[in-house]
């Protein structure tokens, strides 16, 4: 039975505000600078209007001409200096960004590369591919500029507010009261954007992995005449990211006009009331121009907090999903101690996906060392997962697999690669030089090694290629399912295990090269241990015992006479495969 696909967890809110903190943490300097050109650029920022005030005043005293000229020369510096530092510090933050963006995806890759394959092989492809590239890509765009210019947007409408404030109170006050519009649109809004792009990102995934595995599967969709499902199925995809996507836009819909006239409010308000108070004299003109000014100017930084608050909220979510890694349980401590033979006890194992029904119950088995044993059973009896569990790929729920006294899952991976290897039909060739390929099992293997092992596997298209050993995958041969199959095997000769769990390992290979590619392994298996998960029961015959699985239990386990014999449940799956036998 295969695992139950699903996908990654998405780390919470708390979880996402420490890694940000994090990285915050990492580049403290370019924040501090960044931070200490917005302050000095907002400062700056500030002279112009109250100069501009002051004109105004001083050409309702009859000021000479000098004086005004002079202010209009401080306006025109404090205008240079805000730009420059301004621009000084988008830049620091520019770069501050890509460093941090950098850091994450390397982060991501690290934990994705840290992933137990158990939790690899039961996640939605899409959903893993989708956190690596969108959401990653989302996050280094958002760190790139998003944050940078909100931060430095953010200082600004700080020092405005204060500003007006502090020039005139009565004034202040009725301009900010005139700009909570846009507070309440931005709490509106953030209170379901979380969610929104959460969902969003998700039905993304999901219409990725749809795809995927369409394309994946496409000869089978074929043969089986599925395409009308399959194109339903991808159209239900489709469907649920568009209601996603369309959510989403309703709500830039509903923030982005809000905040538009909320943040042209505050200037109003400010030119009301000054026109009631300048005429009793209780603030001059020069004042409520300069307060005006200073609200005006917010409407800026407003406008580039709103522009980026979707993109950064979209971020939030991409980084929540990026940091979700982080909730998946580190594999366990590795043991340090040595099996003291190449026994496989099986005792009492239960295991389940998920929590969800057991599906192996109560297994009972030794492998003996160098016997060939093979796994026969319906369906869904269990088979495949039994093999993971020999091969520590996963842990039973309860009870033990151990090899030599040693928990087989709590051995170092090269520990484990060493001693036991699961061989199944799906491999993966990496685009590169075929030697790096092979290379990966055993690292200091010579070429002699490697031209060895891929003649164990009767892979002889190696040596016909141009580059030979040099040849890339992708690029000077297409690593088809046969080919690439090869190369997984010549890898396992490589690793020189002692114990081969095989399901369904010559699967891909067309007839005559499974044949061909058997015969050969007929000589790399001798004196190894070797469970054979037969999904074909020829194998079975040949093997030299039989465990039979029935919906999790072990039924029977004899030589193929024995069970023959028995005329159990072995001799009624045999008859079925072979019904003139």
């Amino acid at each position: 039975m295969s695992a139950p696909r699903n996908t990654l967890p998405v780390a919470t809110t708390a979880d996402v505000r420490r890694a940000a903190l994090g990285d915050l943490r990492a580049d403290r300097r370019a924040v501090s600078t960044m931070l200490g050109f917005t302050a000095l650029a907002a400062g700056a920022g500030l002279v112009g209007p109250w100069l501009l005030g002051r004109i105004v005043d001083a050409a309702a005293r009859g000021a000479g001409v000098g004086t005004i000229d002079l202010l209009v020369v401080g306006i025109v510096l404090a205008t240079v200096v805000q730009t420059v530092l301004g621009r000084a510090a988008i830049a620091v933050g520019y770069r501050f960004g890509e460093r941090t963006a950098g850091r994450v995806r390397e982060r991501f890759l690290g934990r994705a590369l840290r992933l137990p394959a158990a939790v690899v092989e039961r996640v939605d492809p899409g959903d893993l591919i989708a956190r690596g590239s969108t959401d990653a890509t989302a996050v280094a765009t958002a760190l790139r500029r998003a944050v940078p210019e909100v931060l430095v947007a953010s200082v600004q409408a700080v020092f405005l507010i204060v500003a007006v404030l502090v020039l005139d109170p009565v004034l202040g006050a009725c301009g900010l009261l005139c700009l909570a519009g846009t507070g309440f649109a931005l709490r509106w809004y953030l209170r379901r954007a979380r969610a929104a792009y959460l969902a969003e990102a998700a039905t993304g995934a999901g219409l990725a992995d749809v795809i995927t595995s369409t394309a994946h599967g496409a000869r089978t969709v074929e043969a089986l005449g599925l395409e009308r499902e399959r194109a339903e199925a991808v159209e239900g995809a489709i469907e649920r990211s568009r209601a996603a996507r369309l959510r989403t836009l309703w709500l830039r819909t509903v923030l982005f006009p809000s905040a538009e006239v909320s943040s042209a409010l505050p200037v109003v308000g400010v030119l009301l009331g000054g026109s009631l108070v300048v005429g009793g004299g209780v603030v001059s003109l020069g004042v409520v121009v300069s307060a005006a000014l200073y609200l005006r100017q917010l409407v800026g930084p407003l406008d580039t907090i709103t522009l980026w608050v979707e993109q950064v909220q979209g971020a939030v979510a991409s980084y929540a999903r990026v940091e979700g890694l982080t909730v998946v349980p580190e594999p366990g401590p590795t043991s340090a101690a040595e099996p003291v033979d190449d026994r496989i006890v099986v005792r009492g194992v239960h295991f389940a996906y998920d929590e969800g029904r057991d599906v192996l119950r109560g297994v009972d088995l030794v492998v003996r060392p160098g016997e060939r044993l093979a796994l026969v059973g319906a369906s869904g009896a269990g088979k495949s997962t039994l093999g993971r569990l020999l091969a520590g790929v996963d842990r039973p729920r309860a009870g033990s697999v151990e090899v030599g006294g040693v928990p087989v899952a709590d051995l170092p991976p090269d520990r484990l690669r060493a001693q036991v290897v699961l061989v199944t039909q799906d491999h993966h060739v990496f685009r590169d030089s075929v030697r790096d390929n092979l290379l990966i099992a055993e690292p200091t293997a010579t070429d002699d090694d490697l031209r060895r092992a891929l003649a164990a596997v009767g892979a002889d298209w190696v040596a016909e290629l141009p580059r030979g050993l040099d040849s890339v995958a992708g690029v000077d041969v297409a690593p088809d399912g046969a080919r690439a199959q090869q190369l997984a095997l010549a890898r396992v000769v490589l690793a020189d295990p002692h114990t081969l769990v095989l399901d369904e390992a010559t699967a891909l290979l067309d007839p005559t090269t499974a044949r061909a590619t058997e015969r050969s392994l007929g000589a790399v298996l001798a004196g190894r241990t070797v469970v054979a998960i037969a999904h074909r029961l020829d194998t079975a015959r040949d093997a030299d015992r039989v465990a039979v699985l029935e919906a999790g239990e072990l039924v029977e386990l004899g030589t193929h006479d024995e069970l023959l014999r028995l005329d159990g449940r072995y001799s009624a799956l045999w008859r079925s495969w072979h019904p003139r036998a």
